[in-house]
């Protein structure tokens, strides 16, 4: 009998009630460190199944990858796309020079644009086929009045949709969520004039966010955006290590197809476990998956004035116990290793583990437009997730009207060019463990790559210089 035959038997005799489980007397179920068992389920409550095959030629899956994303392979193109032919580059006036350039009473799209340099002329075109996308969990849900009230407030000055393209699942009624509506906003403030999706995934995995429900219905669409941006994260050890590695292999899939994902590093900082008695860091997945591109905060230097940037304490930041280090991070983490003057003490991390961020924007004072409200200083990476996924679309933009593919899987490219076109972020800390040992302070930034800011932020004119060509 077939592995599938043999689930679908399974099926019918759980639906019929003619099967259960119950562990022996002597068999003990773990629970991961953080969870209470509560008991037994309701025999009235409705349960979800999920069956999952075991997915085959991943080591294939992950040469092809590879291939297809590293700028000095033969077979490099950003991924398996089908783009459009050649058309015409649209010119852009200089840059304005960075720097300070004022005041403000909160980050806009206004000051986003001002700190990043982009001109009125970054925008969407509206001729092409880009798009982009962002998901929305844990029925968290945006509002059109809202994300309509928001353009109107603030997208005065440059070319915009008010409206989202598509939303992909159930829309849910209610009230508005506050991280569903900032998602929307900035994505489509930032990747101003580009037609947008929202994907949304009701339910739970193991209590948290469905996160394969979204990636199986991106692996059954022929035709989706390019970029996609998630807010949204857990801690790594809170996850069973099947579903973690089953998930990161359809990021592996989304990567071979050519797709973007961004992912926000989280915002507790380094993060705080108590592991047999002893304090380590807490890594958070999706943002510790080495197939995905994974955005930290920073806040300004000066909290009133277009400045340069710092670190914003709660920026998530570290390595996975999971993930061994990808090829492509080597020389950066190694040499941050090397180098770094102020690195916590070895048993707190796995310094050969996948290390994350890879980049940063702003994180921190935010305005956002919820439940018909203009709601001041909303902070998190869950805001600079969005604003880096739509320049990164302006950016396929381009690519797209010279007849390239779009960027695909970023981070090969990324790692190579050493932060070429990204402001370098070097003073500031992140937070972590309230103990005598660390006293609350995690990874400190510094040149070049650091695990609290990547290896920095947008400057747009100069990173779309760097990314604009194959």
């Amino acid at each position: 009998i077939g592995p599938r035959a043999c689930l679908l038997g399974l099926l019918a005799l759980l639906v019929a009630g003619q099967c259960s489980y119950s562990p022996e007397p002597d068999q003990q179920l773990t629970l991961p460190p953080g969870w209470v068992s509560l008991g037994r389920a309701d025999p009235e409550e409705e349960l979800s199944l999920t069956f999952a095959l075991k997915q085959q030629n991943v080591d294939r899956l992950s040469e092809l990858v590879q291939a297809v994303s590293d700028p000095d392979s033969p077979r490099y193109v950003g991924g398996l796309h089908r783009f459009p032919p050649t058309s015409t580059l649209r010119q852009r006036p200089e840059p304005q020079v960075p720097g300070t350039t004022g005041l403000h009473l909160g980050v806009t799209p206004s000051v986003i644009r001002k700190r990043y340099n982009l001109t009125a002329q970054d925008v969407g075109s509206g001729a092409t086929n880009n798009s982009q996308a962002c998901a929305q969990f844990l029925e968290q849900y945006f509002h059109a009045s809202d994300l309509a009230e928001f353009m109107r407030l603030f997208g005065g000055n440059f070319v915009h949709q008010a409206a989202v393209a598509r939303v992909v699942g159930p829309q849910g009624r209610g009230r508005a969520g506050l991280e569903a509506s900032l998602d929307v906003e900035y994505l489509m403030s930032a990747g101003a004039n580009i037609s947008t999706w929202v994907y949304s995934s009701p339910g739970r995995h193991e209590s948290q966010e469905p996160f394969l429900q979204w990636l199986l219905l991106l692996s059954n669409e022929s035709a989706l955006p390019q970029v996609h941006t998630v807010s949204y994260g857990d801690d790594e050890d809170s996850l069973s290590g099947a579903y973690i590695q089953r998930v990161n292999v359809e990021f592996m899939k989304a990567a071979a197809r050519g797709l973007t994902l961004l992912f926000a590093s989280g915002d507790s900082g380094a993060g705080c476990w108590s592991v047999s008695g002893r304090h380590q860091f807490r890594p958070s997945f999706p943002a510790s998956s080495p197939y995905v591109t994974t955005v930290g905060g920073t806040s300004f230097q000066n909290p009133f004035r277009i400045t340069s940037e710092v670190v914003d304490y709660i920026s998530g930041g570290g390595f996975s116990n999971v993930f061994p280090r990808p090829s492509y991070q080597e020389e950066a983490v190694a040499s941050y290793l090397n180098s770094s003057p102020h690195l916590p003490p070895s048993s707190y991390f796995n310094a050969s583990g996948r290390a994350y961020p890879d980049v940063a924007a702003l994180s921190d004072g935010y305005w956002v437009v919820s439940n018909h409200v203009p709601i001041p200083w909303v902070s998190g990476t869950s805001a600079s997730t969005p604003v880096f996924g739509g320049l990164l679309s302006l950016i396929n933009e381009h690519r797209i009207l010279r007849g390239h593919p779009p960027l695909g899987f970023l981070n090969p490219r990324l790692y190579k060019q050493r932060g070429a076109g990204l402001f370098d972020v070097t003073r500031g800390c992140h937070e972590s463990c309230l103990n005598e040992e660390v006293e609350g302070q995690g990874f400190c930034s510094g040149p070049g790559w650091d695990p609290v800011t990547g290896w920095g932020t947008p400057n747009f004119p100069a990173l779309l210089k760097t990314l604009i060509d194959p």
